[in-house]
């Protein structure tokens, strides 16, 4: 009763967090970093990326970092795909257990664009100069079972934005938990992410020469300034999530997995939606999978989701390889997969 008494508080509180954060408008655009909220791990994301329950594994470091503390051996995993208008996405993190302990893990997320030439008001077919850009961010993780029901965990990460000469740095954190309950096996979740400190761009991109008087003739009209940017606050994300074996809770087929998973999502910039998926496995060898991303999400570029999933033994590895195809509204279908070994 203790730890359930705890997961009601933390869940309140967070929800009285988000209810806070809420505005009337959808406030799209507005944060910065938002690659932080690309999914990683192509299992949650063909299940429409409602993974808050159901991440019990190395991709816990992005959905909730109290999975790591359900997980029975060490893990590795690698993305990378093609994101849409030409961008690339990386993600690999690793998750160590330590008896008695628990779980510790690092990552390291990417996100890349292509060069672009430079233009300027009087060379608008470009100056020959190429701008490039980069975003990523390391982050350290911990989770532990309190029992062998409840788990609780955190991160904490360095977030930097880089665009030609100048960059944003930040830190932010990640807490989660995770809770089965004695009625069905029920399990249930939450996280809320990259709760941190705000971004601003500064760098050398932003030194101008400024005339700090242009009335007054004979002063110096070139004296050295720096442009003066907004600061941003980071994507932050708050979830809730319910899911359940229905093939072996309700059904009794132990030869069989069902899985129906539901995530509520409360973003700091966009309105609420949900997350639904579902995952039929055989052995656990074989599984196909299916959800629906942004449900209910006005305006949405969200759709449905597919994938499927295979693990094979390699020596003394067991692989994880898996494949979602992704529906990105008029940005179309975007394929992804992963990998990943346990031992």
């Amino acid at each position: 009763m203790k730890y359930i008494r705890i997961l009601m508080m933390l869940v309140v509180s967070c929800w009285l967090a988000g209810n806070a954060l809420a505005q009337k408008v959808s406030r799209v655009g507005t944060t910065a970093a938002p690659f932080l909220k690309i999914g990683v791990g192509a299992r949650a994301l063909a299940m429409g990326e409602a993974g808050v329950t159901q991440a019990t594994d190395v991709t816990s470091l992005f959905w909730n970092p109290a999975g790591l503390g359900k997980m029975t051996k060490n893990q590795f995993i690698f993305n990378h795909y093609d994101y849409i208008a030409e961008l690339s996405f990386d993600f690999a993190g690793m998750a160590v257990l330590l008896p008695t302990v628990g779980t510790f893990g690092l990552y390291f997320t990417h996100l890349g664009a292509p060069d672009v030439e430079r233009t300027t008001l009087l060379e608008q077919d470009g100056t020959g100069e190429m701008v490039s850009s980069g975003f990523y961010a390391v982050g350290a993780s911990f989770g532990r079972a309190l029992t062998d029901r409840f788990s609780i965990g955190g991160s904490i990460k360095y977030i930097r934005e880089r665009l030609w000469h100048s960059a944003a740095t930040g830190m932010a954190m990640d807490i989660g938990i995770m809770y089965t309950t004695f009625f069905k096996n029920i399990n249930i979740g939450m996280s809320i992410s990259n709760f941190g400190t705000g971004m601003r761009m500064d760098g050398r991109d932003l030194l101008v020469q400024h005339d700090i008087d242009p009335t007054v003739a004979g002063n110096n009209a070139s004296i050295n300034a720096t442009l003066n940017t907004d600061e941003f606050p980071l994507p932050i994300l708050f979830r809730v999530g319910i899911s359940n074996n229905l093939a072996r809770e309700v059904f009794g087929l132990d030869q069989h997995d069902l899985i129906v998973a539901v995530d509520a999502v409360h973003p700091n910039d966009n309105k609420e939606y949900m997350n639904v998926g579902a995952e039929y496995s055989f052995h656990h060898l074989f599984a196909l999978r299916t959800g629906y991303r942004q449900l209910f999400l006005e305006k949405t570029e969200g759709g449905f989701t597919f994938g499927f999933g295979m693990h094979v033994n390699v020596s003394q590895f067991d692989v994880s390889l898996d494949y979602a195809a992704i529906d990105y509204g008029r940005f179309d279908y975007v394929n992804k997969f992963s990998i990943m070994l346990s031992f």
